[in-house]
């Protein structure tokens, strides 16, 4: 099991990045959480989680304890797979699924793609006592600083690479500019996006 990578990133984007340790570049899927905190740096050190299946190991990296956590809870769940799990916590901060967890709110899960009705509850039941020995929440409060004029195309990517349609990408990016025109971050884009597409 690989616990931590920890080396300079070669390659970034807000789904994955590829971080060199001894001269090997390990390709890190990682959520939008994990991107909005390693977003300017150009070295990082991420808890990671192996995902193992008959036909790929696919290696997932978080920035922070709470979140690695959070993800392998929700594996644990019957309905959701590792990419729902990193789409729900690109959508939804840790603090925030928690306190959802804590206080029974279903919609919080509902809108998020791959989950329904079914399986929003089964995450309450399933993760509601362990969530509850969890300490504290992370604030959901995240600062964004203007990017380039790539802004759309590295959103599409982003939102291409977490399984989503393009025809479906591109209208959810168009209806977002349309309700705010003025919006200039790249992580702001992709969670006004993110619930236009889980809507």
């Amino acid at each position: 099991m690989i616990g931590y990578v920890k080396g300079p990133i070669t390659h970034k984007s807000p789904t994955f990045l590829y971080v060199e340790c001894g001269g090997v570049g390990y390709h890190v899927n990682i959520s939008l959480y994990t991107y909005s905190k390693i977003e300017k740096e150009e070295h990082a050190k991420l808890l990671t989680y192996l995902h193992v299946k008959e036909d790929a190991q696919t290696l997932f990296g978080f920035y922070e304890s709470e979140e690695r956590s959070l993800f392998i809870h929700l594996l644990s769940v019957s309905g959701i797979g590792p990419n729902t799990a990193r789409i729900l916590l690109s959508s939804v901060t840790p603090g925030d699924i928690k306190q959802a967890i804590a206080t029974e709110n279903e919609m919080v899960f509902k809108q998020v793609k791959g989950i329904g009705s079914k399986t929003a509850k089964q995450i309450i039941l399933d993760l509601k006592n362990k969530i509850d020995r969890d300490e504290g929440s992370v604030p959901s409060d995240i600062s964004v600083p203007a990017v380039s004029n790539t802004l759309q195309q590295e959103a599409f990517s982003a939102l291409s690479g977490l399984g989503f349609q393009r025809n479906r990408i591109a209208k959810a990016l168009s209806d977002v500019y349309k309700s705010d025109p003025q919006i200039d971050g790249l992580e702001s884009l992709i969670k006004s996006a993110l619930k236009r597409l889980s809507s």
